[in-house]
């Protein structure tokens, strides 16, 4: 097993991408940010220092503690407590968790759908590609805040009340995740109408492969480069609509908060001298935002042939 992994890393050690990974400081610390973040959320049972959705250990006695370094705070809670007595900082190691896991989920499904739909509309053409893209042209007249915001009332009107809570979780991923297909499907679909008309691609028609083969072993491999660069900024688009629409009251249920419901929870009691309930959920939003953006950024230069 190690001696199949050893000759990966080596490669990888001496790719073009590592080496303008490694002289890009900007990078190194959007990546470092992110890691820190993506490990605190994966691992938040075991480091955080409490259980926030733990009714059991939560006293409403430790309400709106302030942080450990002003007057009335604790070290028990660092960053202080919300309104209900629970610690910020766990809160926030688990709202990251879920704040990412609708990222991710969201963006795999736009990228499925997307370039699943730009490969049949680059390749095959015709009314399937003019059908394909005017659906596309439809969806981009709209934001995509707003087609977010639609299929969640759908949703909502559509499934019984006592199923919403249950279902938030996946109704707003399949929200989030259908507002982005586009940008990958007129990527992919331009990507094909190259690729389509090169001689290897030629040659496997004339050998016999089908259609479905062609696309994905010859044509996809080609194509993914621009789709990894949407999908590492798509992912922090996907982060703030997800907290917008949370923010808004529309995303998941107080007793699963992501980074969005505790800004949301935490703007009520703003004014009210409690500026850390809002505050430090905030703060780790903008970093995980902006971090991934770097990256996205980075990336999308360094897979660039022209810039090198």
């Amino acid at each position: 097993m190690i001696a199949r992994i050893a000759p990966f890393f080596s490669r990888a050690a001496d790719s073009d991408l590592w080496h303008s990974f490694k002289r890009s400081p900007g990078a190194i610390i959007a990546a470092a940010v992110t890691l820190v973040i993506l490990l605190g959320a994966l691992f938040a049972p075991l480091i955080a220092p409490h259980n926030p959705f733990d009714l059991a250990s939560v006293s409403i006695m430790d309400a709106n503690t302030p942080p450990a370094w002003e007057e009335g705070g604790s070290p028990s809670f660092l960053l202080g407590t919300d309104d209900q007595g629970r610690d910020i900082l766990s809160a926030v190691m688990y709202g990251s968790r879920v704040s990412l896991l609708v990222g991710f989920a969201s963006v795999l499904f736009s990228m499925v759908l997307g370039v699943t739909l730009g490969l049949v509309s680059g390749y095959a053409g015709g009314r399937i590609d003019s059908f394909i893209m005017r659906i596309a042209d439809v969806q981009l007249s709209f934001p995509a805040i707003l087609v977010a915001l639609l299929i969640d009332g759908v949703a909502r009107g559509l499934l019984p009340r006592d199923m919403h809570d249950q279902l938030a979780l996946y109704v707003l991923i399949f929200a989030i995740g259908i507002s982005g297909w586009v940008q990958y499907a007129r990527t992919v679909r331009g990507s094909t109408l190259v690729e389509r008309n090169k001689e290897y691609v030629q040659a496997a028609r004339l050998i016999g492969i089908g259609p479905i083969t062609i696309l994905r072993r010859h044509i996809l491999p080609n194509v993914m480069g621009p789709v990894l660069v949407i999908a590492t900024i798509h992912l922090a688009i996907a982060i703030i609509t997800e907290a917008t629409l949370s923010f808004l009251g529309v995303g998941l249920p107080p007793t699963a908060p992501s980074l969005g419901t505790l800004i949301r929870i935490g703007n009520s009691y703003l004014f009210s001298g409690m500026w850390w309930i809002s505050i430090f959920p905030g703060i780790a939003l903008v970093a995980l935002v902006l971090s991934v953006n770097l990256l996205g950024d980075w990336l999308r230069d360094a897979l660039n042939p022209k810039l090198r």
